[in-house]
């Protein structure tokens, strides 16, 4: 607009990241253990993941022969309940920001 001569241009509103576009995706991990049996390792990942058998095997095999398996990626809060729900059944896990 205008007054005696003056234009004034609209001013933007600063941009803002979101929580969302700053959360990188997190990895859920689950470490190799001398105490479960593979067979439960299977059934803890196909209960807390939803995962068919197959999959899950292949993750447990994983596990058993590399130390450790990134068994899901995704937000934080939800990796955090996977960690909990994974821990709760005694499994060594852990989350890690994914790089």
């Amino acid at each position: 607009m205008s007054d005696g001569g003056t234009v004034t241009a609209p001013v933007e509103a600063p941009k803002t990241k979101t929580e969302s576009t700053l959360d990188v995706p997190w990895k859920v991990i689950v470490y190799n253990d001398p105490v479960n049996l593979m067979s439960f390792v299977v059934f803890v990942i196909r209960k807390v993941f939803g995962y068919n058998e197959e999959h899950a095997q292949k993750l447990m095999l994983e596990v058993h022969e590399k130390g450790k398996s990134i068994v899901w990626t995704g937000s934080r809060e939800k990796a955090e309940l996977y960690v909990q729900q994974l821990q709760g059944f005694q499994l060594l896990a852990a989350m890690k920001r994914d790089s």
